[in-house]
């Protein structure tokens, strides 16, 4: 059995540049599938979509940290929903956190794709464990607790035990699953305010109009251009492997 410290020589030796993973066009078009079979379907979705619902309410949490506010606690439930619990005094503050919870997963997944095909898989997957293990301080329910020690352990397995190029795969398909979760809870956003209005109390949109007076389209407009700006960071290297493949078949 491996020793206390050579497991953590083991992970923080993910800090270091990997060698670039060869991934083909046929292994990128897997990738692809297999981040759709990740965040659509609804019997993956069911557990997938736990890890966005974290990766949402920590970009409150972020955002809240960041701008000066006091972060009182988070929540994430089985149901897919969550709660980031912070106080400010300043309204500006507030409608900043409040607003940095759908963009978050699309820019994760958008840096997690770029990471994995640069050589720091490993080291996004060990940042991650990181970032999952201080959250642990602010979470305030079982599931939430029991959600991220679960991510925790998955990324600290993958950064120890896994080689190099399979973590950069793995970071390159959690990328692309985190980007198609965007535009699935975008959508789902939408609908909240086009067909199930009696739900508006649950929409970030609808909570920053309440505090800004600014229409809640606004903010689902701008929502939507940021997880298109991000699908367009993440798709430029992705094309490219995509295009080499077509040009050399």
């Amino acid at each position: 059995m491996d020793s206390p410290g050579s497991l953590w020589n083991a992970f923080t030796a993910a800090f270091t540049r990997a060698d670039v993973p060869n991934i083909t066009w046929v292994e990128m078009l897997l990738s692809l599938a297999a981040a759709v079979a990740l965040s659509i379907p609804r019997g993956t979705w069911r557990y997938f979509g736990l890890l966005a619902t974290a990766t949402h309410e920590l970009g409150h949490a972020f955002a809240a940290v960041t701008s000066g506010q006091r972060l009182s606690g988070i929540r994430l439930r089985l149901d897919h929903s969550g709660t980031t619990t912070s106080y400010s005094r300043s309204r500006v503050a507030a409608a900043w956190s409040c607003f940095w919870g759908y963009p978050v997963p699309a820019m994760v997944g958008a840096a997690f794709v770029w990471w994995g095909l640069h050589g720091w898989g490993p080291a996004a997957m060990a940042v991650s464990a990181l970032v999952l293990a201080a959250s642990l301080v602010f979470l305030r329910n079982l599931a939430g607790f029991l959600i991220t020690a679960a991510a925790i352990a998955a990324a600290a397995v993958l950064t120890i035990l896994a080689p190099a190029s399979v973590v950069g795969h793995v970071a390159v398909i959690f990328g692309l699953a985190l980007l198609v979760a965007a535009v699935r809870d975008l959508l789902k956003l939408t609908q909240v305010h086009v067909r199930r209005r009696g739900s508006l109390g649950t929409s970030d949109a609808y909570l920053l109009y309440r505090a800004t007076s600014v229409p809640s389209g606004v903010w689902i407009a701008l929502f939507t251009l940021l997880v298109a700006g991000s699908w367009l960071v993440a798709w430029q290297p992705v094309s490219v492997i995509l295009l080499e493949g077509a040009w050399n078949r």
